[in-house]
């Protein structure tokens, strides 16, 4: 599997903390028999003053602990379940590459292996463009489209809710595919 886990390295740079240290004042605190938002929310308070957006930073360390201690691995998440992103740049503006992309998706019969539950659907704000769809699987799988610069979006894929190591795989290889034809 190619999942890669989170850099801890960024996170000792954004915090001014090795990871060494993270990883010892999280056990000193009991950390391995907490929850993943026990440890999250103990992190927030640790970091509130310390970096911007602490409830951020304490998920990525909460993430990073849990995968380090073998309780998650890399690309699972804390139910358990799997999930796979992909990204790409693409022509034109947010509205028409989401009229594109429901366009290609929009229609299929099956979503990277799977029936839809229903019509995806799609959402707008004044910045983002959203494309959403539930599977019979389980799993959800929500497009993200914004405006990278005059002419071009960035679009992101993000398919959640997947039961296996090998749905990753397989799921991030059928949206690469997807984004190419994009």
């Amino acid at each position: 599997m190619s999942t890669r886990g989170t850099s801890t390295r960024g996170i000792a740079e954004a915090t001014g903390t090795p990871w060494e240290t993270w990883t010892a004042r999280l056990d000193a605190h009991g950390a391995r028999r907490m929850s993943h938002a026990r440890i999250a929310r103990h992190l927030t308070e640790q970091l509130d003053g310390v970096v911007a957006n602490p409830g951020w930073w304490a998920q990525q360390i909460t993430v990073a602990y849990e995968q380090h201690i073998g309780t998650r691995r890399p690309g699972q998440a804390g139910d358990g379940s799997w999930a796979v992103s992909a990204g790409r740049t693409v022509p034109g503006t947010a509205d028409e590459v989401l009229a594109r992309w429901d366009t290609l998706m929009g229609r299929a019969p099956e979503v990277a292996g799977a029936a839809p539950e229903g019509r995806p659907g799609t959402s707008a704000t004044e910045a983002w463009r959203y494309w959403r769809v539930r599977l019979v699987d389980g799993s959800r799988v929500t497009v993200h489209i914004r405006a990278k610069d005059a002419g071009r979006c960035t679009v992101g894929v993000s398919h959640s809710g997947l039961a296996s190591p090998e749905d990753v795989e397989h799921r991030r290889a059928f949206w690469k595919e997807r984004l190419r034809e994009l």
